[in-house]
């Protein structure tokens, strides 16, 4: 544990000091690292399948000293044939588990969400999933209702983060339920740009 931490703070130091992408695993996940301007963005591919999503889970720190706004369709991924995708709004992803989400959406999405964001020992949002979950998760006998009640919990929504803060979430793509596959990620918040290559 205190080893896994010791390596994402020094994967953290390299980009602060160097800028550029830092790729490293933890809880099983293949995260990809960069700080601009003092605000640090990671992001992991999740290993599931839910519907017609590809989900990416995002950890957000502001060590700058302005506030900084971040919103899902601020992450768009280019995929090496061209096509852009963009991910899709919270209340967009909601909606869609409302009217269609299942019993396995709700198991799938919350394990798999959970199991890469406790493995990240490194990183303590000060308002991410937990808070989140608390607030979203009523006990339900609707199935849809939890379903969206989960994706709530889950989904990055449209966030302010004054200096200090911190967040995580996950970022929706339409894409068949596969894989994205090679190619760039591009975040543009506060005028500044995050780019990632992903191989």
């Amino acid at each position: 544990m205190i080893a896994r931490r010791r390596l994402i703070l020094a994967a953290l130091g390299a980009v602060r000091l160097g800028g550029q992408a830092i790729e490293f695993e933890s809880g099983g996940l293949r995260y990809l690292t960069l700080t601009r301007n003092g605000v640090t963005l990671m992001f992991a591919m999740l290993p599931v399948q839910i519907r017609e999503y590809t989900v990416m889970q995002v950890a957000l720190a502001n060590g700058s000293q302005r506030s900084w706004q971040f919103k899902p369709d601020d992450f768009k991924y280019t995929r090496s044939d061209g096509t852009v995708l963009t991910g899709l709004r919270a209340r967009d992803v909601v909606s869609n588990f409302m009217e269609h989400g299942g019993r396995d959406d709700v198991i799938k999405l919350v394990t798999t969400y959970e199991s890469g964001l406790y493995g990240m020992k490194g990183i303590k949002s000060t308002n991410g999933y937990e808070a989140r979950r608390q607030n979203y998760m009523a006990i339900v006998d609707s199935t849809k209702l939890k379903a969206a009640a989960a994706a709530s919990a889950i989904v990055l929504a449209p966030v302010r983060l004054k200096a200090g803060e911190s967040t995580d979430g996950a970022v929706f793509f339409i894409n068949g339920g596969k894989p994205l596959g090679p190619g760039t990620l591009r975040v543009e918040a506060g005028g500044t740009i995050f780019t990632f290559d992903k191989p």
